[in-house]
């Protein structure tokens, strides 16, 4: 894959990242104004968290990350890579329909360890019951997940990035059915999710099937390739859920403070924007492409889509950063404080934005160092920094909570991101060429930090300058725009100045036309 196409990925991912993103605020901009961020709001955000966190720990983050190498190399060599999508398939369904059925039978016990402190209190009875709802959204999403890992392989990144837009757009469409009907919006909400993964497994399957790839279930078989599978699964799947331990501790500390759940949560939301539309696009597009390449003998190719990804990634990511730490107040008053959301609401959720917005760099770090490992069927390495990520951050949220209180949390998360990016650095240095950034990378990241700097202070002055637009219900969402485009011209334009970056690789890759052919360079 050149650089430029490589670069085109990232953005075809990013770009519908983006729109998912987007339709997300405004999915969570109405859940606000519906619910508020009272008892309610809070069991959603602990049943909601119940799938997606088996998720991440059995599909995405780890079945998909030794999955997609190994039919990777299959796809490049023409070893039947069909049949093993559909083996992994058809075992990773058994797994979760029996997960599921349990789930349903101890969801009580779940969500106490979930949330012990909502224990003899209104959200602990509407846990239970929201969970039961939505939990069979894992088996669907799951197979979603696998569906995409074989799209994705095979260069096609489209549909994979689009699902998520769909399931914003059938939970929005609850929620706005919900109202006309009258009555509790909560049911609407919540049996949407069970929906919206039935929708997006319907549509990933039909997209892979028009790439040649229509899988078919079978009864499931322990074949030496899924035993392969599982061999280089298990310890992804013990460092997904290393991960999934850390939003469990924050998530156990912040049940103990009134309202902390909801208000990290949506905190939350806000820096998995440019999370989502960078980071993950990044090592959607990264993990297949080292894999092939490596496959393929070829170092200075990796090295070079190493590089040009952290360029990108970091080009967008860092002014990202900077903004959530220079202007959270008003990033959050104005896309979240409406109907029950206060202004207290808006502070508290503004601190734990400027908190994650230090940790986001890191973050997005880690989806570009880490499928430098999973390209090589390493999975205990990422899983021992785990480890001690994980540790770090245990003993920062529940060590700092008597004397900070709710925001433990975020800050143990974010001061863990640097370590486990610190560790991943080190471990990178042993795999030789492939693993180190290229001068070029060298030269552009100390001029992005200083045109993210100056973009900071700017946007800080023109909050400043536009503070009582900001506060004024007729102008507030005219007033974001512009603080907005007063950011991205500096730095954009300062950027392009300094040579921190070209426009012109950004427009090169947005004008690509699936299937043409990318030029010889990015000059």
């Amino acid at each position: 894959m050149k650089p430029i196409r490589l670069i085109s990925g990232f953005l075809t991912v990013g770009l519908w990242t983006l729109a998912s993103r987007v339709l997300g605020f405004i999915r969570d901009a109405m859940i606000l104004a519906y619910l508020g961020t009272g008892p309610v709001y809070e069991a959603y955000v602990v049943a909601f968290r119940l799938p997606n966190l088996f998720r991440r720990f059995f599909a995405e983050g780890a079945f998909n990350v030794a999955f997609v190498p190994m039919f990777s190399k299959r796809l490049e060599s023409g070893d039947d890579p069909r049949r093993f999508a559909e083996d992994a398939m058809s075992g990773l369904a058994s797994v979760l329909i029996v997960l599921t059925l349990l789930a349903q039978a101890s969801m009580p016990w779940l969500i106490y360890a979930l949330a012990s402190g909502f224990a003899g209190q209104e959200e602990f009875a509407l846990s239970v019951e929201f969970g039961r709802i939505v939990f069979p959204y894992i088996l669907f999403v799951s197979l979603a997940a696998l569906l995409s890992g074989v799209l994705n392989a095979a260069g096609r990144f489209a549909a994979a990035a689009a699902a998520p837009v769909l399931m914003n757009f059938v939970l929005v469409l609850a929620m706005v059915l919900g109202g006309l009907a009258g009555g509790d919006i909560a049911p609407w909400l919540i049996w949407s999710i069970p929906v919206s993964g039935i929708a997006q497994l319907a549509l990933l399957w039909i997209a892979a099937r028009r790439a040649g790839f229509g899988l078919i279930p079978r009864l499931p078989r322990m074949t030496p390739e899924l035993r392969d599978l599982v061999r280089i699964a298990v310890p992804a799947m013990m460092a997904g859920g290393v991960v999934q331990v850390n939003l469990l501790v924050g998530q156990q500390v912040a049940s103990y403070f009134d309202k902390a759940v909801g208000w990290l949560y949506a905190a939350d939301r806000l820096y998995q924007l440019p999370l989502g539309v960078v980071g993950i696009a990044v090592g959607v597009v990264l993990l297949p492409d080292l894999s092939r390449r490596l496959a393929a003998g070829d170092d200075k190719g990796g090295r070079d889509a190493l590089s040009r990804a952290g360029e990108v990634s970091l080009a967008l990511t860092i002014p990202s950063a900077v903004a959530l730490v220079a202007i959270p107040l008003p990033l959050v008053s104005v896309l979240f404080e409406r109907g029950a959301t206060t202004e207290q609401d808006s502070a508290a959720i503004a601190l734990a934005v400027a908190v994650y917005g230090l940790g986001l760099p890191a973050f997005v770090l880690q989806k570009i160092l880490q499928p430098l490992f999973f390209a090589r069927e390493d999975t205990r390495s990422p899983f021992r920094y785990a480890l001690s990520a994980m540790a770090v951050n245990g003993v920062l949220a529940i060590g700092l909570a008597p004397w900070l209180g709710w925001i433990a949390p975020a800050i143990a998360t974010t001061v863990a991101g640097w370590w486990m990016v610190l560790l991943l650095l080190r471990g990178a240095g042993g795999l030789g060429e492939v693993a180190r950034f290229d001068d070029r990378f060298r030269r552009r990241i100390l001029r992005i930090c200083l045109a993210s700097l100056v973009m900071g202070l700017a946007s800080w002055g023109a909050s400043w300058a536009l503070e009582e637009a900001l506060n004024s219900p007729g102008w507030r969402y005219l007033a974001l725009l512009g603080l907005v485009m007063v950011s991205m011209v500096v730095y954009f334009g300062l950027g392009q100045m300094i040579g921190a970056f070209r426009l012109s690789e950004f427009r090169a890759a947005l004008r690509r036309r699936p299937g043409s052919p990318p030029p010889a360079s990015l000059g």
